[in-house]
């Protein structure tokens, strides 16, 4: 009987071509599920790369990548090929209360068609997990390409993001306060310099927001990008000249008359209402435009608020966007804050995977003061940690986890008291991928 010998470790910097080539992305095969994506602004489902990456493609990316000290690959190797590939990516997350967490980012997937169902992802992730606690993350985070797969590891939902379109002849907004400051378009070298001095500020205040990877906006162009056009830039400045609001949009081609006259808003943020209100004012009245399409929203837009018919904006597409994991639950649950003053006692029903968050921990909140220690006293529930790491970011409902059967309570007005400590308002909102 032939026995197949398996390791699983980070790759050499001579084995990262094998190493990419086990990513479906660099083979040319499709790495989303094929289904309109809520972060996709087309009419069409987002089309996945097709063409495999070229020698010297995958030359560049590991010479990047071996010197991106934030950038941890770990692979799969029988008998000496890379059959399987992932890897985590350090970023810190922002929280509840304003804190930042150091956050494993897991993303670059695969496990080639030939070697699947032997267990490898489930030892990539558990390499994984202890890396990242070794590197004091006590959180990891991805992007599910499929929703039933990374369920088994302890991840759940954390943040979601729509695609809306809203009609332009319906988007009369509401009367305001005349806005003292003023809106300019830009061009790409200047939007490169505006966007990452608006998001740390709205990073800053919004949980569930990443650093941005190095790079993040250099590609932006002012160059063509097929029949869709240029992107196009748009800036709000205060009364005192300051960048507080930018936008990226294009006025896609279309072929249909069902899709002609779009205007998609593929980002955009602001630093205060006034900037908000403005920059969307332009967007949803630009001249031979029918309809405005945004997608990766949060599902709370204030837009929505300020609209005369708050109907017209309709939530077309709407998916997970990222899913978390507690890979420390004391660590973690002291490193955000809580609004009310409360304590809960709770048993943690991990996985195996990380074996030192089963047991009861008693969490204590009261003003900026947190702790979460190991306890003998009775749980008043017991929660999975995919529910768990759902709940950390404030954005989930305990109700709903408790009618699941992730969360069992013990005691009386616990569930109650649970909401109370987890969930925020704004909902979290993570506004790109990795």
């Amino acid at each position: 009987m032939f026995v197949m010998v398996a390791q699983v470790r980070p790759p050499q910097r001579d084995e990262m071509n094998a190493y990419y080539r086990a990513l479906p992305f660099a083979s040319g095969l499709p790495q989303w599920e094929p289904a309109d994506a809520a972060w996709h602004g087309g009419a069409e489902p987002w089309p996945p790369q097709r063409t495999p990456a070229t020698a010297e493609q995958l030359e560049e990316w590991a010479e990047a990548d071996v010197q991106d000290e934030s950038f941890h690959p770990i692979a799969t190797f029988a008998d000496g090929a890379c059959v399987g590939a992932s890897a985590a990516i350090s970023f810190d997350v922002t929280v509840p209360g304003g804190g930042t967490v150091k956050t494993a980012g897991v993303t670059s997937t695969g496990v080639i068609a030939t070697h699947r169902r032997r267990g490898y992802l489930r030892r990539m992730m558990q390499a994984m997990f202890e890396a990242a606690l070794d590197r004091g993350e006590p959180l990891a985070m991805l992007s599910a390409s499929e929703g039933s797969i990374y369920g088994r590891f302890g991840f759940s939902p954390a943040t979601y993001r729509t695609r809306w379109e809203l009609a332009r002849h319906e988007a009369a907004l509401l009367p305001a306060a005349p806005d003292p400051g003023s809106l300019e378009l830009v061009d790409a070298a200047q939007a490169k310099q505006f966007w990452p001095v608006v998001h740390a500020k709205v990073r800053a205040n919004r949980v569930g927001e990443l650093t941005p990877l190095p790079g993040r906006w250099d590609r932006l162009s002012d160059g063509a990008d097929g029949t869709n056009g240029p992107l196009r830039y748009l800036a709000h400045r205060d009364q005192h000249g300051e960048v507080d609001g930018i936008a990226n949009f294009r006025l896609p081609w279309s072929s249909t008359a069902v899709n002609a006259g779009t205007l998609v808003v593929e980002a955009l943020e602001a630093t205060n209402p006034t900037a908000y209100r403005a920059l969307w004012s332009l967007m949803v009245d630009f001249d031979l435009t029918k309809t405005i399409v945004a997608p990766g929203r949060p599902r709370d837009e204030p837009l929505r608020w300020m609209l005369a018919n708050p109907r017209a904006m309709r939530i077309t597409r709407q998916s997970d966007n990222l899913w978390a994991r507690l890979l420390d639950v004391p660590r973690a649950l002291t490193q955000r804050s809580y609004d009310t003053a409360g304590e809960v006692a709770f048993t943690v029903d991990d996985d195996q995977m990380c074996p030192a968050n089963n047991r009861t921990w008693l969490l204590r909140a009261g003003g900026t003061s947190v702790t979460c220690v190991a306890t003998d006293q009775q749980a008043d529930l017991t929660i999975t940690i995919s529910a768990l790491s759902s709940l950390y970011f404030g954005g989930m409902s305990a109700h709903d986890l408790t009618y699941a059967g992730r969360i069992t309570p013990h005691a009386d007005g616990v569930i109650a008291q649970l909401t109370r400590l987890f969930r925020i308002d704004p909902e979290p909102h993570n506004s790109f991928g990795f």
